[in-house]
């Protein structure tokens, strides 16, 4: 006489004969001898371990209590049954130490921070753990971290202050970057300005050197046609000029006169000049060539 069993889509049947392993039935008809077979039926869906909040003890000595699930589901239904008593109860308490050891590893900061970094870590542990049960862990996800509520409070009290800390540093970086542009461009105000002076003085030295050759070249041109005027001048000129500066002397209040020895050697062409006219045009009405009478 046989046994007929429906074995579902999602299940498998691990089949002991006389308490040997002799196959594991795929799903649909199983038949099983009475008495000499038994069967063990377990679930392929992919399961949920919904655990509670565990509390751990971090690296520095902070209590956090810690709320998580695994996803896993199995793949080798013969070592779920044959290698481990109760796979599911063996996972979660494998879940657990080994999330107590990671959290132990890290600060409360890297914790409440880094739940990717734990997420990754526990589901590698677990893995290198549970596959010789036939169980390969999908993913194990941190739902909440909910450390004490000193712990809490201090942690308020260091966020405020690490914010009021990055406020103050951004105002005086701030402070230290406006004082950097003033003075920047109160240094490019005064090179500007310097650099004003300067070509404005090199303008008005300019200037003054132009002007300087101007004069120069001006009175050298005076100097050029007073010279050529006094080579045009013959002696007779100058002999006038001497005697029309005895009248004016002659005019003044003066008594006394210091004529200088040269007037005489400047008249001299002027006596000889009128001594030549006078005797071209004979003697004067009324006189005789003979000497004056005594």
């Amino acid at each position: 006489m046989f046994l007929v069993a429906v074995i579902k889509q999602y299940e498998r049947a691990v089949i002991f004969r006389l308490g040997r392993y002799i196959g594991t039935r795929q799903p649909g008809l199983t038949f099983l001898i009475p008495i000499l077979d038994h069967g063990i039926r377990v679930d392929m869906r992919e399961m949920v371990i919904d655990e509670p909040a565990q509390s751990s003890i971090t690296k520095d000595n902070a209590i956090v209590d810690i709320d998580y699930v695994v996803y896993m589901r199995l793949v080798d239904a013969e070592a779920a049954v044959i290698n481990v008593q109760d796979y599911v109860g063996a996972v979660r308490n494998l879940a657990t130490t080994t999330l107590r050891s990671v959290i132990g590893e890290m600060t409360v900061e890297q914790v409440l921070s880094e739940r990717d970094a734990i997420n990754q870590r526990l589901e590698q542990k677990l893995s290198e753990v549970t596959i010789r049960w036939g169980v390969e862990v999908k993913a194990v996800e941190i739902r909440e971290v909910s450390p004490q509520h000193d712990i809490q409070n201090a942690m308020t009290r260091l966020l405020t202050a690490d914010r009021t800390k990055r406020a103050l540093v951004t105002e005086s970086e701030g402070d230290r970057q406006a004082a950097i542009n003033r003075a920047e461009g109160s240094k490019q105000a005064s090179i500007l300005e310097a650099e004003g002076d300067k070509e404005a003085q090199i303008l008005r030295a300019e200037g003054g050197r132009q002007a300087s050759i101007l004069n120069a070249e001006g009175f050298s041109i005076g100097l050029q046609r007073i010279y050529e005027t006094a080579a045009r001048v013959d002696q007779n000129t100058m002999a006038l000029q001497y005697l029309d500066m005895m009248r004016s002397l002659g005019q003044g209040p003066s008594t006394k006169w210091i004529i200088p020895m040269d007037l005489a050697n400047a008249a001299a062409p002027l006596a000889s000049a009128l001594a030549g006219m006078a005797g071209r045009n004979g003697p004067p009405a009324g006189t005789t060539g003979g000497p004056p009478a005594s």
